[in-house]
């Protein structure tokens, strides 16, 4: 069976199989660095049952959810996020989710008020989410913290913890050490995991290997290429983001895949992928109008590809069920109208006219009888 060319089979990553085959053919996958979770309040510490593992003297870990593989060793870059909090005020003052950024941590160099959050590091697998217990001697200390004022000195802190992934392969080269070519290469090699993770269905492993290779091309880094090394760049970084928009589809977690495509469509506006990932998207939402909008676009390139008129029938469909569905409901809401009465037959209106007439005219009659009796 022929691959559509827009939307793409549902089982495959199309953008990376027809990078790699040299296909030209449009097909069509898609924002910010995403959780491997969905997002959660997190003003407060999760509550967890598992038992409490002492790592260290000062440091104790419960498991929140398990991970997979094996745990880094030392000189690891580690990309991790986590939230902390002040542990007997319950002050959260950090949270790299919001920033929407992952940390590195290379184990073995970290900086020390970090070094407690390092050790828990070390104790999990990819994919692990943990709550750490750091006593303030491997934490900001006896002084507390000048850059978050609400940590005071000698405090205990808390941690909720997720490691997406660890990279051995620089034996602890951070990224900022990398040369151009190496932050690439390491990109291209997390993304190519992540495919082959996704071809198994393993959508959460896959958006983990998918926002690493991201994480070695942040904003900063983005920033300072031009020419040939950003077209190099975002030969890689553009079909992650639309990679992870497949699995958060797939996952139904639309908002996010919403979010992967908008930022592929900030460097590329008529990115058809993205398009039609996040029309896609949007239509699941319910957001018709806006998904219509990308959808349209979308056909104006290819007004042939039968993916996109596929969803944009679908998307007719699902307005006039829901038309349906209102008028039902308002007829509900109003009742019946109130039936009018019939009129009454012209023949007999005329009848009645008629025998009013003849009765008006006896009535006369005998009444002119009467006077000339008299």
């Amino acid at each position: 069976m022929e691959e559509e060319r827009i939307g793409g089979s549902e089982e495959r990553l199309n953008d990376e199989i027809s990078d790699e085959n040299g296909d030209n053919e449009i097909t069509v996958e898609n924002t910010s660095v995403v959780r491997s979770e969905p997002a959660q309040d997190g003003t407060r510490p999760p509550k967890v049952d598992s038992p409490m593992d002492a790592l260290h003297e000062k440091v104790e870990k419960q498991i929140i959810k398990e991970g997979y593989g094996k745990q880094p060793s030392m000189l690891s870059t580690c990309f991790l996020h986590y939230r902390a909090w002040v542990k007997s005020t319950l002050h959260k003052f950090e949270d790299t989710w919001q920033e929407q950024h992952p940390i590195e941590l290379v184990l073995g160099k970290e900086k020390t008020v970090m070094a407690g959050l390092a050790i828990g590091v070390a104790s999990m697998k990819s994919g692990e989410s943990a709550l750490l217990h750091v006593g303030w001697e491997l934490g900001y200390g006896k002084e507390g913290s000048f850059s978050f004022p609400n940590v005071p000195p000698m405090a205990d802190l808390l941690y909720e913890v997720e490691l997406i992934g660890f990279d051995e392969a620089k034996e602890g080269k951070a990224r900022s050490d990398m040369t151009v070519e190496e932050r690439i290469e390491a990109a291209d090699r997390r993304k190519k995991e992540g495919n082959a993770l996704f071809a198994e269905e393993k959508l959460q492993e896959a958006m983990q290997q998918y926002e690493m290779a991201i994480a070695y091309m942040g904003d900063d880094f983005m920033f300072q290429l031009f020419g040939k090394y950003r077209d190099m760049a975002l030969a890689v970084k553009n079909p992650c983001h639309l990679n992870m928009a497949q699995c958060l589809i797939k996952l139904k977690r639309y908002d996010e895949a919403i979010g992967q495509c908008t930022i592929v469509l900030s460097e590329d506006e008529n990115n058809l992928k993205a398009l039609f990932r996040r029309g896609k998207a949007r239509a699941a939402l319910g957001q018709t109008d806006y998904a219509r909008e990308d959808l349209k676009k979308v056909q104006r390139f290819a007004p042939e590809d039968t993916a996109v008129i596929r969803e944009l029938k679908l998307l007719a469909e699902h307005e006039k069920e829901v038309y349906q569905k209102q008028k039902e409901l308002y007829k509900g809401l109003f009742g019946p109208r109130p039936e009018q009465p019939k009129p009454k037959s012209t023949s007999k209106n005329y009848l009645m006219v008629f025998f009013a007439w003849l009765s008006a005219l006896f009535s006369g009659l005998f009444k002119r009888a009467g006077h000339k009796s008299e």
